[in-house]
């Protein structure tokens, strides 16, 4: 499983509740520039719209060799899931407070996979507790690295 684009943003402004794994269905054009890496998802979101999940704001470059047919660099893509799944994904957006918001792309069997994810916005001082935390475990690393040194 090797990550083809991540939305590094998304760890660190939600707390994130729910994890799915989601199909997404794309043109030709599309696959071809994910496997170039030409793709950037992080102000995408999905949205539960008649029992069907949409990605919104997925950016995915055109592919340069690709000629009339190419595709729309931000149209709506449809995300695969099951039913229970959309179901628990429309319970949980509705939260307030809550979004849906991809992870990843990935590339799984040969087939581009989406990591989606529920989640509820941090507040700044929730930020802040994470940074605090990074330094302390930066600190001690530093502190046991210096120890065996020494």
């Amino acid at each position: 499983m090797s990550d083809i684009v991540t939305n590094h943003k998304a760890r660190r402004d939600y707390i994130i509740l729910d994890t799915f794994e989601a199909g997404i269905v794309l043109h030709g054009t599309e696959v071809k520039a994910l496997r170039a890496g030409l793709g950037q998802i992080a102000d995408a979101f999905a949205r539960v719209e008649k029992e069907e999940v949409w990605l919104y704001n997925a950016h995915i470059d055109e592919y340069k060799h690709g000629n009339l047919n190419n595709h729309q660099t931000k149209a709506p893509r449809k995300l695969l899931l099951n039913k229970p799944e959309i179901r628990k994904l429309f319970e949980m957006g509705g939260i307030k407070g809550h979004a849906i918001f991809p992870l990843s792309f990935y590339w799984k069997n040969g087939k581009v996979k989406v990591a989606l994810a529920v989640g509820k916005g941090k507040q700044s001082f929730d930020k802040r507790e994470d940074l605090k935390k990074r330094d302390s475990d930066m600190e001690m690393k530093r502190a046991t690295m210096r120890h065996v040194r020494g």
